[in-house]
């Protein structure tokens, strides 16, 4: 049976890491994803959280046309999109809709929609989309997403989402573990 799935983009179908670069550079630092414990990365880079939104606001163009794939993302996606449908809803703001879809292209992932909110509140897109399934890397948007739509969300294990789940957000260390609960999900 054909199901929608709604999947967040940045730390979920690209690598977690993929800003790490990029604030090491601008900000002189030396640290990896396992530094990384909490989503405000603020605390890290030592700057208040106007001038790390100036400077995210600047960079955030290249830094997700350059953004590489989380392992084994491009495969399963692929298996998916044969039978289901994949609508990929995202924080990011609806003006890097053509650099997120160029993004898709370049990297050879279908879509069936992509919907930039701008916001971490998925909810709403969540609804309006009537997905049936969703993935994610930000704990507090699993819970909310699950908890209010009543779906299972996969979380992706990442440092800085480590607080305890609820049931029905299911934490998962891979792709490839996302695909085998989702197959037996499916089922």
């Amino acid at each position: 049976m054909k199901k929608r799935f709604g999947i967040d983009i940045d730390g979920t179908v690209t690598c977690p890491s993929s800003m790490i670069p990029y604030l090491n550079k601008a900000f002189n630092l030396n640290i990896t994803l396992a530094d990384i414990k909490q989503y405000d990365l603020t605390p890290l880079v030592d700057i208040s959280e106007k001038e790390f939104a100036k400077w995210f606001k600047e960079n955030e163009p290249v830094i997700y046309r350059e953004s590489p794939l989380a392992d084994g993302a491009k495969e399963i996606l692929t298996k998916w999109r044969q039978d289901h449908e994949l609508y990929f809803i995202s924080a990011r703001g609806s003006h890097l809709q053509q650099i997120t879809e160029e993004w898709f292209l370049e990297n050879a992932l279908e879509f069936n929609h992509i919907e930039l909110i701008g916001t971490h509140d998925k909810i709403r897109a969540a609804k309006k989309f009537e997905v049936d399934i969703f993935l994610e890397d930000k704990h507090d948007n699993a819970v909310m997403i699950h908890e209010t739509c009543k779906i299972p969300v996969i979380l992706f294990d990442t440092p800085y989402n480590r607080d305890p789940l609820p049931n029905g957000v299911i934490r998962v260390s891979s792709w490839q573990e996302a695909y085998k609960w989702v197959e037996n999900w499916l089922k």
